[in-house]
């Protein structure tokens, strides 16, 4: 976090002189320290967050990757008119264990077309499915395999 506000801070500058690299080192100690007294971060958040941001990365990439498929999935079944779309609800157990990945499990469900994450109580989900084949294995899906692999590190 204090990389990312001295590179703002010189970023914002325009300039890449010895006052301003000054004056951005000690502004972004003074930004760093009031983010870690007032907003609840710490140097062991940020040390978690380095060591899992190739994980974090595998997740996004994963995350796109499914959006387009569930796009294509979405697409494919708005043009056969041979098929109906059945609508329904799923009702699953979760086993993440923090708020983080389970909020995330519910945006990345919501994400991808054709579903969305009507509820999240207790770690249990209720998602709209467009049509019946969306709601296969959305119990397991691949969202919450990379979010586990994140939770564990």
């Amino acid at each position: 976090m204090y990389l990312l506000y001295f590179c703002l801070w010189v970023i914002f500058n325009g300039n890449l002189t010895l006052e301003i690299v000054i004056f951005g080192l000690v502004i972004a100690a003074v930004m760093f320290a009031f983010t870690c007294k007032f907003a609840g971060y710490s140097v062991a958040k940020e040390k978690r967050l380095i060591r899992n941001i190739f994980r974090i990365i595998r997740y996004i990439i994963v995350v796109v990757v499914e959006i387009v498929k569930a796009n294509l999935a979405v697409i494919h079944l708005i043009l056969t008119e041979k098929e109906e779309a059945e609508p329904m609800l799923v009702t699953f157990q979760g086993d993440l264990k923090t708020g983080i990945g389970q909020a995330s499990l519910a945006n990345a469900i919501t994400l991808t077309p054709g579903t969305i994450t009507v509820l999240l109580e207790n770690n249990t989900y209720t998602v709209h499915c467009l049509d019946e084949t969306f709601a296969e294995g959305i119990d397991s899906s691949v969202f919450a395999d990379r979010l586990k692999e994140i939770e564990e590190h």
